[in-house]
């Protein structure tokens, strides 16, 4: 026989309580592992330029050094992840297919809004339980589009964003140094200074930088796009500090007359 909640839908809180009374004799419940990633992406002049990082951890582990974080979901649209490696491929894929079947009923180009909402409806239907926060870029005839969506099914659109470990450090970057309007050379160089700073300030980011540029006409991958995994100011010569001046010196010799040490060792054992 059905349950109520079977019957009217939502969701069911069945094992809350159950939860609850496992915790009280003793059972760690699973946490949420903490992830490292930056991703991050900014709107130009003609498209959308979306940048991250290669590495995957596992706490302090680093499982893969060139895991592949920009996801295609159309060839208009793609899409960065943070989080769960398999959360993130696996939501997207899922988005993809369900994308190309739309197109395929419709005759039409993708909507990234209508991509957007798929994402949040399925990430709100889960509560944050599946670990996906995505960054989202694409342009359809409305031009181009650039959207976070967090694990919990919540969005911003933004002329540039930032998600992961390393957001910190990459929003930085942006915030000091974007502009409105700016050509293709000068958003693949600001993504690329937004994905090295976080690169360089978060241990869970790493590896190479790769980008994928949008436009209306076509979408280039540009993995391995980082010349080099250097700090600029490393090249530098090196510090050089003034000589400390000595104002005075006193050296004390050690004692080396040897029958002082006998005669006192003598006096030792027959003390004893």
């Amino acid at each position: 026989m059905e349950s109520m909640s079977e019957r009217s839908g939502g969701f069911s809180f069945d094992n809350v309580a159950r939860n609850h009374v496992l915790e009280e004799k003793g059972m760690k419940m699973p946490k949420a592992a903490k992830t490292g990633t930056t991703i991050v992406g900014v709107v130009y002049k003609d498209g959308v330029v979306l940048g991250a990082d290669t590495r995957a951890t596992s706490e302090t582990t680093v499982f893969e050094k060139y895991c592949e974080k920009i996801h295609y979901i159309a060839p208009n649209i793609y899409c960065c992840g943070a989080g769960t490696a398999a959360d993130t491929e696996h939501t997207t894929a899922m988005i993809a297919s369900k994308l190309e079947l739309h197109r395929l009923d419709t005759g039409r180009q993708s909507r990234v809004t209508t991509c957007l909402t798929m994402l949040k409806r399925h990430l709100f239907q889960y509560q944050g339980h599946v670990s996906a926060a995505l960054v989202l870029g694409g342009v359809d005839l409305h031009g181009p589009h650039l959207y976070t969506v967090y694990p919990h099914g919540s969005t911003d659109a933004l002329p540039f964003v930032t998600m992961g470990s390393g957001s910190l450090a990459a929003m930085a970057v942006f915030e000091s140094k974007y502009k409105d309007d700016m050509t293709l050379e000068e958003g693949k160089q600001i993504v690329y200074e937004a994905i090295s700073a976080g690169i360089y300030n978060d241990m869970g980011s790493g590896g190479n930088v790769n980008l994928c540029v949008i436009t209306k006409d076509k979408t280039e991958m540009l993995k391995g796009y980082a010349k080099e995994n250097m700090r600029p100011w490393r090249k530098s010569t090196p510090y050089t500090f003034p000589k400390t001046e000595v104002l005075t010196s006193k050296i004390d010799k050690p004692r080396t007359d040897i029958s002082v040490v006998v005669e006192s060792e003598k006096m030792e054992v027959s003390a004893s």
